[in-house]
């Protein structure tokens, strides 16, 4: 049975789970389709989209949505 997906913590928490390999989606730029995360500093993750290619993106101004299952169940 499929997992629904699941929010990575953002604002002032790094979630330890966002981690180099982990498959998410950007909540409001679905037509980037499915990105890799590639590495994490801080609350700073690239990731790297199907139809963006790799983005910048500040985990405390958006909470990437994890397509794989989630880790931490």
């Amino acid at each position: 049975m499929p997992h629904p997906p699941r929010i990575v913590l953002g604002p002032d928490v790094l979630d330890p789970f966002i981690e180099p390999g982990a498959l998410v989606r950007h909540p409001v730029r679905e037509d980037w389709g499915m990105g890799q995360v590639q590495t994490v500093v801080g609350h700073r993750v690239t990731v790297n989209f199907e139809h963006a290619g790799k983005q910048l993106i500040d985990t405390s101004n958006v909470q990437l949505v994890f397509v794989s299952r989630d880790p931490r169940e």
